[in-house]
């Protein structure tokens, strides 16, 4: 696991309000926590440079763009052998059905979060891509009925314990 990074009250607050407008200018970040401009943009650097500020993504509306429905699928692979692993991980990952992927502990191996355009689609991506793949030994779907964006993540509070108790 990596080290964690350092972060001051400037840091924390700079990385709060990039995460809820990753757009917003130095000058703006700046005026809003109280530094210069250019000791903004040495912070925000200094962010990317440690790892802490991974990069900026684009959020697209999926039914917006015909993905009206979407699902998550908990995959099943057997054998759980690296030379079947790979290949289904980066095959999984090019399908333009495919948000998301986590790889998991417990009975089901992956969790794939895919947006289709119906159920149609999504019965064919399951038959199609999952269950005619020979290490896939069980697909389970549930269909994503509503989601929500939550809080910005922040690193826990002084003297908390990695175990959270």
């Amino acid at each position: 696991m990596a080290d964690s990074v350092a972060l001051d009250p400037v840091d924390l607050h700079i990385l709060r309000l990039l995460q809820n407008d990753a757009r917003t200018t130095y000058r703006e970040l700046a005026a809003e926590v109280g530094v210069a401009p250019s000791t903004c943009l040495d912070r925000v650097t200094r962010l990317r440079r440690s790892g802490v500020i991974l990069g900026h993504q684009l959020r697209l509306d999926p039914a917006r763009l015909g993905r009206g429905l979407e699902a998550l699928l908990s995959v099943q692979v057997r054998p759980h052998r690296r030379e079947l692993i790979g290949p289904f991980v980066e095959r999984i990952r090019t399908l333009p059905e495919t948000r998301a992927l986590f790889h998991l502990t417990g009975p089901d191996d992956y969790l794939v979060h895919v947006a289709v355009t119906g159920t149609a689609d999504l019965q064919r991506l399951v038959l199609d891509e999952f269950t005619s793949r020979r290490e896939v030994a069980r697909v389970e779907t549930r269909l994503i009925f509503q989601q929500w964006e939550c809080g910005p993540l922040l690193p826990p509070p002084a003297g908390s314990s990695e175990s959270g108790h």
